[in-house]
């Protein structure tokens, strides 16, 4: 199982999670997160990891600028499109894309993408938010992607109690966590990440 920890802002908290066993870690780009981080600092963050670990720019807007930015200096392996990106720029990044489906009361559509992205990371649908509300949604309704022919990643709201029943419900390529493991909103725990990583990979 495969776990990534979103939602890094600092040095301390990327080495923590990468010695707690994480295999990939997230940043947000997003100006308005409580979590955003600048480029600068991701740069100096990518920079300090030791090797085979996946690093995840997460946008909710942004240009082809921004994104190639993100990628050849900051040093971001892919990029995660929490949001309706504009299916002409998605091609242009698709061997780098996560795209997210925000999963309402009902089995997600199927996106038209050919090729296929990276993966495909299932959260909750808000009204009023891209992502990042910490909420879970109905996990019977995720079986479906597994048709969708790219690996499944869930989100939204997971903990390290309930981390292993969303595994045994829907079977993903891997999870996603950021308020699950913090102390306070762009701080983690280490104590939190340790116990989700570890029920994560012991299911």
């Amino acid at each position: 199982m495969r776990v990534k920890i979103c939602g890094i802002t600092n040095l301390d908290d990327a080495l923590a999670a990468v010695e707690c066993g994480a295999d990939a870690l997230g940043f947000v780009f997003v100006e308005e997160s409580p979590r955003h981080v600048t480029s600068p600092t991701v740069r100096e963050i990518v920079a300090a990891l030791p090797p085979f670990v996946t690093t995840v720019g997460v946008f909710t807007s942004g240009t082809e600028t921004d994104f190639y930015e993100a990628i050849e200096t900051c040093g971001i392996d892919l990029i995660q499109f929490h949001y309706d990106v504009p299916r002409d720029i998605l091609a242009k990044f698709i061997d780098r894309a996560i795209e997210v489906i925000r999963v309402k009361e009902r089995q997600p559509v199927l996106p038209s993408t050919l090729p296929l992205p990276r993966a495909y990371l299932l959260d909750r649908f808000d009204d009023n938010l891209a992502g990042g509300s910490g909420m879970t949604f109905n996990w019977t309704l995720a079986p479906q992607a597994e048709g969708w022919g790219a690996p499944i990643v869930l989100s939204g709201g997971l903990t390290p109690d309930n981390v292993q029943a969303a595994i045994a419900q829907v079977r993903p390529y891997g999870v996603d966590v950021s308020s699950g493991v913090e102390s306070k909103k762009g701080k983690k725990d280490i104590n939190k990440m340790k116990s989700f990583i570890r029920a994560a990979k012991g299911y």
